[in-house]
């Protein structure tokens, strides 16, 4: 499922792709995502992508309440940081 988010008059897409066991979750900013406890930051610094991932996570709106567990190099030097809320990550990544 594709669906366009809005937050503070920006849009970001959010993909939601269900497995058997649970559901893979991404947002989509114009400079990078959000994403669930399925993806990966070392192959996110790998390709030097601005990747920030969020865990626990069940909904979009989990998503932007959940504090970011773990962010890319690349998401660090964007001023993302484990902690902040996945919300606010995702605005730094417009």
């Amino acid at each position: 499922m594709v669906e366009t988010i809005k937050i503070d008059g920006h849009e970001f897409t959010g993909y939601q792709i269900p497995t058997e066991h649970g559901t893979i979750l991404l947002l989509q900013g114009a400079r990078g995502f959000l994403g669930c406890g399925y993806f990966n930051i070392e192959t996110a610094d790998k390709m030097r992508e601005h990747v920030a991932i969020v865990r626990g996570v069940k909904t979009f709106d989990d998503m932007l309440a959940a504090p970011v567990a773990a962010c890319s190099s690349a998401a660090a030097n964007l001023g993302l940081r484990p902690g902040m809320s996945g919300r606010d990550a995702l605005l730094k990544l417009v």
